[in-house]
């Protein structure tokens, strides 16, 4: 029994989409070339099975050979018999050659997408994402479980070009002649069909990030009456993209009753010709059979061909949506020549703004335009390259692991993941129950535990938390935050969607709990900056001014005129 997803799946060829396809299959070489040799010996022993009749029936029936014919027919049994069991094998290994070609492209996506991490949403877009999870592994595991089918059919189809050429000349430049001919007026739509069904995917992708926009801004929507407007744009798009799929089913139909329609008529007129040559003598009554059987079994094949065509494009285009995503670069990369931080708490210096956080305070960064204030803790974060320094240490020097460890930045754009809220609130498990009720009371989040049922305990968070409101995944966001008590906390906006009463709670108390450790708090809240310990103002991307927030209002005018805005909205 093999085990899949494989621990380690390797680092992938993704220099264009073949060598991604061809990287595949290198990995599950000795399934791939096993399902291969057993579709040989399946499909070429279809192939025989009419050659063997047709000697049975010439030799036994039409001679009168009671022993002929019983030879014959064990012949045939073996070979019916040998061909199954191949044709079972063979399936096996071809299900799980695609199932390794679809669960290593997703541990690769996933690994390559944990690596991007915040880069990712900026360079593609939320349905590109879902379409490569979803339809494109698919794609790439169909054209390495179809390599198997098609081998054998190449196989099977010379098997009978060769017997019937060295049988009856004619018959056989028949088929030999119109086996390419078919495959050629077939494969004419095959490119049409991919080319709709491109246009389709990428439609699909754009309508999966608008409905995931639209999800996530519904209560924004709704605030600004702009729901029903959205709505109809989504279904104006979805009725588009509706008639597109509509316009590539009519191209699979036609490329469907194509595969049946012209080998039918090949078939009818093999049988015509065969019957011919029979009644002139030219063929023996066995061999007619045999022809016949040939063509009704290589109408199979013919369909095999094209499947393997229609897939191995399909996985092709697949591969290079993947390999766009696996050549995304993250905007920050690890140091080839990483410093060592010292052990103790430091300043966090951003050399291009002027801000400086002080370690064992909260410190408080207001601005004037958000932007900017986002701009800074990018760089804090290390989200991107910057001259910013933790204890006199450059951040790029740093490897990411520590910066990560040392310094956490929580925004609104994180999500609540599904499953146990004490998990959601502590996903390393490091924390006791006294230090996550702590952070919970810190953050006024208590009311929303003991109103879930099972409390902390047992209660469970639904997918991105849609259970709750947006002020209480703000809350709870923040105690999560609370609870991993980083080194240096950098909180942007905490308390932009609650009301007032429970923003001053999460004034009140957020300086104790965080006393000892740096904390850096992006707000223009008066409630919040009156209760830092130091306040910096931001203007045109630098700190212009610093001091305590009721020392800014005095002495500040630009200053005060940003938190006036902000209190009276």
């Amino acid at each position: 029994m093999r085990s899949l997803p494989v621990p380690d799946p390797g680092v992938p060829d993704h220099r264009s989409a073949t060598r991604f396809l061809l990287w595949h299959a290198a990995r599950i070489w000795p399934t791939l070339a096993a399902g291969m040799a057993l579709a040989v010996v399946n499909y070429v022993g279809q192939a025989l099975m009419p050659a063997v009749l047709g000697k049975a029936i010439d030799a036994g029936l039409v001679g009168r050979d009671g022993d002929a014919l019983l030879r014959w027919a064990l012949v045939l049994l073996a070979v019916g018999v040998g061909q199954a069991v191949a044709g079972i094998i063979r399936h096996r290994f071809a299900v799980y050659n695609w199932l390794a070609g679809a669960y290593r492209t997703v541990q690769l996506t996933v690994e390559k997408a944990n690596q991007l991490g915040a880069t990712l949403p900026k360079r593609l877009a939320t349905g590109e994402v879902v379409s490569i999870g979803t339809a494109d592994i698919n794609h790439i595991g169909g054209a390495l479980d179809i390599l198997s089918r098609g081998t054998g059919s190449i196989f099977a189809i010379g098997t009978i070009m060769a017997i019937m050429l060295s049988t009856s000349i004619p018959l056989g430049l028949v088929v030999l002649i119109g086996v390419p001919a078919l495959m050629a007026i077939v494969g004419l739509l095959i490119r049409p069909l991919h080319r709709r069904q491109e246009t389709y995917r990428d439609q699909q992708a754009t309508l999966t990030t608008r409905a995931s926009d639209i999800v996530s801004g519904l209560r924004v929507l709704r605030g600004v009456g702009g729901e029903s407007v959205f709505a109809a744009r989504y279904r104006a798009e979805s009725q588009t993209l509706r008639r597109d799929g509509i316009r590539v089913a009519r191209v699979e139909a036609l490329m469907e009753s194509a595969q049946v329609l012209l080998p039918g008529i090949f078939l009818v007129l093999v049988t015509w010709l065969g019957a011919r040559f029979a009644l002139r003598g030219e063929i023996t009554v066995g061999q007619l059979v045999s022809f016949y059987g040939y063509t009704v079994f290589l109408v199979g094949p013919l369909r095999t061909l094209t499947e393997m065509i229609d897939r191995i494009v399909r996985g092709h285009v697949s591969a290079r949506r993947v390999v766009a995503l696996l050549r995304l670069e993250r905007e920050v990369d690890e140091p080839t020549d990483p410093v060592t931080l010292p052990d103790r708490p430091g300043e966090l210096v951003d050399i291009e703004s002027g801000v400086t956080v002080r370690p064992g305070r909260l410190t408080a960064l207001a601005a004037a335009v958000p932007a900017d204030a986002v701009a800074i803790t990018d760089r804090l974060g290390r989200y991107v390259d910057s001259e910013v320094t933790l204890c006199g240490v450059p951040l790029r020097g740093l490897p990411l692991a520590t910066v990560r460890r040392r310094i956490m930045v929580a925004d609104n754009n994180a999500r609540l993941f599904s499953g146990p809220l004490r998990v959601e609130l502590d996903p390393h498990d490091t924390a006791d129950e006294a230090t996550i009720e702590a952070a919970l009371a810190v953050a006024s989040a208590t009311d929303i535990v003991e109103a879930l049922p099972g409390g902390l305990a047992a209660g469970r968070v639904a997918e991105r938390g849609r259970e709750f409101s947006g002020g209480q995944q703000q809350r709870l966001r923040l105690a999560r935050a609370l609870v991993a008590d980083p080194e240096a906390l950098i909180l942007i906006e905490p308390t932009s969607a609650v009301d007032a009463h429970t923003e001053a709670r999460i004034a009140q108390r957020l300086g104790p709990a965080r006393r000892g450790r740096t904390t850096l708090v992006c707000t223009t809240s008066p409630l919040v900056l009156d209760r830092a310990d130091h306040v910096v103002f931001i203007e045109d991307g630098k700190a212009v001014a610093e001091g305590t927030h009721r020392e800014l209002l005095r002495t500040e005018p630009r200053y005060a005129a940003t938190v006036t805005r902000a209190e009276e909205e």
